[in-house]
């Protein structure tokens, strides 16, 4: 099995190295990439999901539909499209950057932090929803309205629906970002 490496940045947005995926969680994790994506219906639900309570980080914790890190030299949208084929069998229609520089730290009861770059994107699937087991234990599509009385999501979900919400009240009406306001890393092709 090929080793999954994240791309570290640093306080700008620069890539300066890479990483193992299985050990840059840990107490004092560097800051590298990631994503997150929300999956929305054509009625404007959004997929939540579960995470696997095998994961390492936030293990059986509700949260965005698909989140992941880009590989070295590989485009956000290239990786959104991977991790969601690859964790719900789906397939990406549109991949449409919403949060382009988003960031959050997060740390577990055990001391695992989460520090991450994360931009935020608004997707369009088809396919029939199939879950790797390895990766989410459960999902279920819901009411956007309804995600903020939700009491049981990530650390990261929750900061990313206050600003999502501050983009407008339907999220398929949201305005689409840049690429440009990506961060630095995945300018220069080096994400």
């Amino acid at each position: 099995m090929q080793t999954e490496m994240v791309v570290l940045v640093d306080e700008s947005g620069l890539a300066i190295g890479t990483e193992d995926k299985a050990t840059v969680h840990h107490a004092a994790t560097p800051l590298h990439l990631a994503f997150s994506s929300y999956v929305f219906d054509d009625q404007g639900r959004v997929l939540l999901t579960q995470r696997a309570f095998s994961k390492r980080t936030w293990p059986g914790v509700w949260t965005n539909s698909c989140c992941g890190h880009p590989l070295p030299g590989e485009s956000f949208e290239s990786a959104v499209r991977r991790r969601l084929a690859d964790e719900l069998g789906l397939v990406a229609e549109t991949v449409e950057l919403m949060l382009p520089a988003f960031r959050y730290r997060a740390e577990m009861p055990s001391g695992v932090v989460e520090n991450e770059l994360c931009p935020v994107f608004r997707v369009a699937c088809t396919g029939e929803l199939v879950a790797d087991p390895a990766e989410v234990a459960a999902y279920e599509w819901v009411e956007w309205g309804d995600l903020a009385v939700r009491t049981d999501l990530s650390p990261w979900c929750v900061l990313q629906l206050t600003e999502l919400s501050g983009l407008g009240p339907h999220p398929l009406e949201w305005p689409v970002a840049g690429p440009e306001l990506l961060p630095a890393a995945a300018q220069l092709g080096t994400s």
